[in-house]
């Protein structure tokens, strides 16, 4: 295959279609999606025997538990890829919003519309169900779209793909709207970081060496979804019940996401009390404990931490602890150590979640719960096409709004400047 080739008329064809999915509907966008989301649960057996390759692939490339989990697709998540595009389709269309505006005493009417980005190149690795997520979210968001999914899962996300494309049929919507790349070659992400003239902005959502290499080779703007180094800090005051429960689901409902708890960290005041009940519930998950030297004296089965431990995101049954002397080191260490990512304090001191809150400087922050809910979906965004750890232009789950930005209208009635 030639990729220069290739991927010229992938850009240009996306260009033609942002012309398109731009002038088209709310209800016409609306259609397509609902048809989307009924072919995907149409065709679930083709797709689990699509992702079934995936996982066998994966399983001999010695991917982790972790990481396998991520890959596959079950009766329950393709329920909820149908369901998350619905929710989509039942969301307000943000374009053609006017997010305000104003007269001016020569009498110039001034205001600000929200309009698409208009080409989105989004490059991310496992997770199949990212493939609806995204192209629901840029379609309904009149955006067209390329995606370029891991190897690990090109079978899964190419089956999904064709989901969108049969929906596209007899309706007003130009099929390449949503493109996904079908080969593995790595010179085609080079290609599409430097398509500038063609795409708008790039979407990378994975691991460190993903983003790293999109930001230094890209010559078009990158919104970063980094890493999810997150913590949850069980502040002295908190109930201790709620605590375990919370760091319990943090860590352990599904260890390989981005918003899975990575460190933990207790206030010394409680921590013998808190590690009473919460090691043996870690222990029975299965969860490697990897403490600060305070933890290894309280609880000799926890391993001593290295410096590296504070900046990993295991995305496995791994979990970073340690003991701190109050919520000035708490918060310290999650703006020294964190990836901007999510955050959470369970306490019932008011003023303290007030502080945490303010003070921690990430993109979601949690008061008494778990950072398992940054999530669009969960967070009522419908879907979300990743969590942006950057500050510009969108900052934690970017949805249909994020996916926009907006341009000046100015009308007037003759008027001239003197």
């Amino acid at each position: 295959m030639e990729i220069k080739a290739y991927v010229a008329n992938m850009v240009e064809a996306a260009r033609t279609a942002s012309a398109s999915i731009r002038r088209a509907s709310s209800a016409q966008k609306d259609e397509v999606l609902d048809r989307m989301a009924q072919n995907i649960l149409d065709a679930r057996d083709h797709l689990k025997e699509e992702n079934v390759k995936d996982l066998e692939a994966a399983r001999k490339a010695g991917l982790s538990g972790a990481m396998l989990d991520r890959l596959e697709l079950t009766d329950k998540r393709i329920n909820g890829m149908a369901e998350a595009i619905r929710k989509v389709v039942a969301l307000p269309d943000p374009v053609g919003r006017v997010i305000d505006g104003w007269v001016r005493p020569n009498g110039l009417k001034v205001d600000r519309v929200r309009v698409p980005l208009g080409v989105v190149c989004m490059i991310y690795e496992s997770r199949p169900n990212v493939t609806a997520d995204a192209a629901s979210l840029c379609a309904k968001s009149g955006n067209a779209v390329i995606l370029r999914g891991g190897k690990e899962a090109i079978n899964s996300n190419m089956a999904i793909h064709r989901q969108f494309v049969a929906a596209c049929e007899g309706s007003a919507i130009d099929p390449r709207t949503v493109q996904m790349v079908d080969t593995p070659d790595r010179a085609v992400v080079t290609e599409l970081l430097r398509a500038d003239g063609y795409i708008d902005v790039v979407i990378p959502r994975g691991g460190k060496g993903l983003i790293r290499t999109v930001v230094e080779t890209s010559t078009i703007s990158v919104i970063k979804h980094y890493e999810g180094v997150c913590h949850t800090y069980v502040d002295k005051t908190a109930d201790i019940d709620m605590a375990v429960a919370i760091c319990q689901n943090a860590k352990c409902q599904r260890p390989g996401v981005c918003n899975a708890m990575e460190t933990l960290l207790v206030h010394q005041d409680i921590a013998d009390e808190f590690f009473q009940k919460m090691l043996p519930v870690f222990q029975k998950e299965g969860v490697e404990l990897r403490g600060c030297e305070t933890c290894c004296r309280m609880a000799p089965g926890i391993k001593k931490a290295t410096s590296e431990d504070w900046t990993t995101e295991y995305l496995d049954l791994i979990l970073s602890v340690r003991v701190v002397r109050d919520l000035d080191e708490a918060v310290d260490h999650v703006n020294r150590f964190g990836s901007g990512h999510s955050e959470a304090i369970v306490t019932e001191d008011f003023r303290n979640a007030q502080r945490f809150l303010d003070e921690v400087d990430s993109a979601t922050v949690f008061v008494n719960t778990s950072t398992r809910f940054d999530d669009g979906e969960q967070l009522g965004l419908g879907a979300e096409i990743g969590i942006s750890t950057d500050k510009l232009h969108a900052r934690g789950p970017m949805g249909l709004e994020e996916l926009t930005t907006y341009k000046w209208r100015i009308i007037g009635d003759g008027q001239l400047r003197t």
